[in-house]
């Protein structure tokens, strides 16, 4: 039940998302050069969860229903989980949409952090091993393992959410910079945008952690009641963490009502670095510290500002 709550929410958003990038957005149009991966990304995630989900449905009624008087009853059989060929498509495909889904988590990562090489490396490495450490569980769940005594599976969990944790604590951290630069530059710049950018991704990431660790908590205690709820329902709930991100940026919703209808500010002639015109573009610390010979006319408007949104979409 719970599986398929989380199921019929994933669905209903993958649809929102599908929609919306369809239209144009609101405010800005720089979405629009990311459009089709993104479309790309909703589909195939879409299409891999909904194989687990179906997979897993269709053995769950097998336990409870076709041979509910089978030796041992449905918990032996819970129990032989991956004896079964259809559980193991379930697995994999549950394991390769999320892979796809912390691909994403790099792609916005590296471009906040204009691809920088310290941050870059650490992450590819985690992101590397745990689909090393995936492709482990894998094969031993292709042997007929019991799934409650794969204890890899613990160390892919604790990367996975290791990997999310560093990711938000980067993402929110190179925000907070930008807007304290902004700060410096502007004594009477409005910050809310960059705070409701970076609540909107520490939301987002605080959805699916907290249920993983849960998972792990239970897996770790051979508590297989809880560890078979989290394992149905944690590929979806990490899905729904995401598209809710995709949609609220293709629909303008990372901007607040007061920064997107507020007019535009009056020009004002300063001398600036050039990373400030880049500051929404996702530049490194150190280029915003470079001064630049020329005076320019700067625009704070809500269009500039909407591409930090872009940038984390």
């Amino acid at each position: 039940m719970l599986s398929g709550a989380f199921y019929g929410i994933f669905f209903l958003l993958t649809v929102q998302a599908w929609i919306a990038l369809m239209q144009r957005p609101r405010y800005g149009g720089k979405i629009a050069d990311h459009r089709l991966a993104l479309l790309f990304y909703v589909f195939i995630t879409f299409v891999l969860g909904t194989i687990s989900f179906v997979m897993n449905a269709r053995y769950t009624q097998t336990i409870w229903i076709d041979n509910r008087d089978a030796p041992g009853g449905p918990l032996a059989q819970i129990e032989n989980y991956m004896s079964h060929r259809i559980n193991f498509l379930a697995l994999a495909t549950g394991h390769i949409q999320e892979w796809f889904m912390q691909a994403l988590l790099l792609h916005r990562c590296f471009v906040i952090w204009n691809w920088s090489r310290w941050v870059m490396v650490p992450m590819i490495t985690l992101y590397v091993t745990m689909i090393g450490l995936s492709i482990i569980v894998l094969f031993r769940a292709s042997t007929g393992a019991s799934f409650y005594h794969i204890t890899i599976e613990l160390a892919y969990l604790c990367i996975q959410v290791g990997h999310t944790v560093m990711y938000t604590i980067l993402v929110t951290n190179r925000l907070f910079v930008m807007r304290e630069r902004m700060k410096q530059i502007m004594a009477q710049y409005d910050s809310r945008t960059y705070d409701t950018i970076a609540l909107m991704v520490i939301e987002s990431a605080a959805l699916y952690s907290c249920f993983a660790i849960v998972f792990i908590v239970a897996f770790a205690m051979h508590a297989h009641g809880v560890t078979t709820l989290c394992f149905l329902s944690i590929g979806k709930i990490q899905g729904i963490a995401q598209l809710f991100i995709i949609i609220r940026v293709a629909r303008g919703r990372a901007i607040t009502r007061e920064w997107s209808t507020r007019a535009t500010a009056i020009p004002t002639a300063i001398a600036f670095t050039r990373t400030v015109s880049y500051i929404t573009e996702g530049t490194d610390n150190e280029q915003i510290g470079r001064p630049e010979r020329e005076v320019a006319q700067l625009y704070v408007d809500s269009e500039k500002a909407a591409g930090v949104a872009v940038s984390i979409a």
